[in-house]
């Protein structure tokens, strides 16, 4: 495509927005079907080099958890090209950082790398979308690599074994129940095979985004991405990306773990809540306010409540995860103090919940929340890395570059009776779990490791679990 025609083809997304004046954003679609999304900053001669699958864990077949994450481990296993173990020794040698990660909607592969290494790392990338080797002797023990990070990262910590459990009980039909890195039983039962399906169902140029953030220009990335992924064929077997939806809830759920190596108990409660969607962000913007006023530091709602006020608890919060492509989730969390019991604090944290909703927000608080979230805004942009992946979730996600584009004006433009509507419809105990993690009343066991203090946060699923 010429020069000139390819730059009218692209769209330019030129923030307008304060908040990011600067980002500019050109995207282009390769004859395979493979999208394109340029973020320029050429404030340093280096750039990040990001492909993004349109598949997670939440895509997994029945049975079969963990292979997503599997398959993501044995990418950096060697292709017909590069040897066994070669190709993260390949970016560390040219002065570059390479990583992977996958979600319940996506799965990620990156470089950071000087700007003028980007050829070298769009052709590695390339060979492994197409020609990965899964050998017999590499797979066995990368499967063991992946059920020892289990035992590392899920059943050495009780915060993540909750945590574990409470997305379980949330969600009844819906895969975001199933762990990222997989249930224990069916990882030990993963196969070659079963990697090597998965990769040639979901792995093609169609169902891939290539972001490109750092030192560069649409026209160059252009050039080496129709060089090394245009020869890609699309697959025509792409199934349709549906998954099994949530009935309607008719019932609260309540759950309790006990643990001897607890060393701080709390209390969390989980309602399903409205995602971001395209061309209608505007409940998830109200929620995300609504989980700072009630979560985001020592002013919000909660934590002045049961922390400054009442002195019953050491913690107190809210989350609220935006960015999926079914219903998500937002949280409500409590740390009890000394001699404060968890039904103490629970119903210390549904008072305050009760008083807000009956007086809704502080002016003053909203407008601070909101210069805040603007000024965080500002900030993420700032990053060439985070704003690349800004774009990479939300791509794969099901939102668009211009729902990106748009989302820090939304997020600006919530209202305090958008705020209080949103908490009206989020807090449906119906739709909600509320899990309590104990300490075991029994005299501890020896335990293999010292788990640090748990803190109601590492039970807050980061939605991804990395290489």
């Amino acid at each position: 495509m010429p020069k000139l025609a390819r730059r009218a083809a692209a769209a330019l997304i030129a923030l307008a927005s304060p908040l990011a004046a600067e980002v500019q954003v050109e995207t282009h679609t390769l004859d395979n079907g493979m999208e394109i999304v340029v973020i320029p900053d050429h404030r340093a001669p280096v750039v990040t080099h990001m492909v993004w699958y349109r598949v997670g864990a939440a895509d997994e077949p029945a049975g079969k958890s963990g292979i997503a994450h599997y398959l993501e481990h044995l990418m950096f296993k060697g292709t017909d090209d590069i040897p066994v173990g070669q190709f993260s020794q390949i970016v560390a040698a040219n002065g570059g950082q390479d990583n992977a990660f996958t979600s319940w909607d996506y799965t990620g592969y990156f470089q950071r790398i000087a700007a003028d290494r980007l050829d070298l790392v769009m052709e590695m990338e390339a060979d492994r979308m197409t020609d990965l080797v899964i050998s017999e002797e590499v797979w066995q023990p990368e499967r063991a690599v992946i059920l020892e990070e289990r035992r590392s990262r899920i059943d050495a910590n009780p915060s993540a074994i909750l945590s574990e459990q409470r997305d379980a009980a949330l969600y009844l039909n819906h895969p975001y129940g199933t762990p990222i890195i997989g249930w224990e039983h069916e990882m030990q039962a993963l196969t070659r095979q079963d990697a090597l399906d998965f990769y040639a169902q979901y792995y093609a140029p169609n169902n891939a985004i290539l972001i490109v953030a750092g030192d560069v220009t649409l026209d160059e990335v252009v050039t080496l991405a129709e060089e090394h992924y245009g020869p890609k064929a699309p697959s025509d077997t792409l199934p349709e990306r549906v998954r099994p939806q949530e009935p309607v809830a008719l019932a609260p759920r309540r759950l309790s773990y006990e643990d001897p190596r607890v060393q701080q108990p709390f209390t969390i409660r989980s309602y399903l809540a409205e995602e971001r969607d395209a061309g209608a962000q505007e409940e998830a913007a109200a929620l995300t306010i609504l989980a700072e006023i009630l979560g985001g530091g020592p002013t919000s709602v909660l934590y002045r409540a049961l922390v400054v006020e009442q002195g019953l608890a050491v913690s107190a919060g809210a989350f609220y995860g935006a960015t999926r492509l079914d219903d998500t989730s937002f949280g409500v969390f409590v740390v009890p103090g000394a001699d404060v019991s968890l039904e103490e604090a629970e119903a210390a944290m549904d008072a305050a919940l009760a008083q807000f909703m009956e007086e809704g927000p502080e002016p003053e608080h909203l407008e601070r929340i909101l210069t805040q979230v603007r000024a965080s805004e500002i900030f993420s942009r700032d990053s060439q890395e985070g704003l690349a992946r800004a774009y990479g979730a939300a791509l794969t996600s099901g939102l668009t570059v211009e729902d990106v584009a748009a989302w820090p004006d939304v997020l600006a433009a919530v209202t305090e009776e958008d705020v209080m509507a949103a908490a009206e419809r989020v807090f449906d105990l119906r739709r909600s779990v509320t899990a309590q993690l104990r300490r075991e009343t029994a005299p501890p066991a020896p335990v293999a490791a010292e788990i640090p203090p748990a803190v109601a946060e590492e039970a807050i699923e980061t939605d991804e679990v990395i290489q």
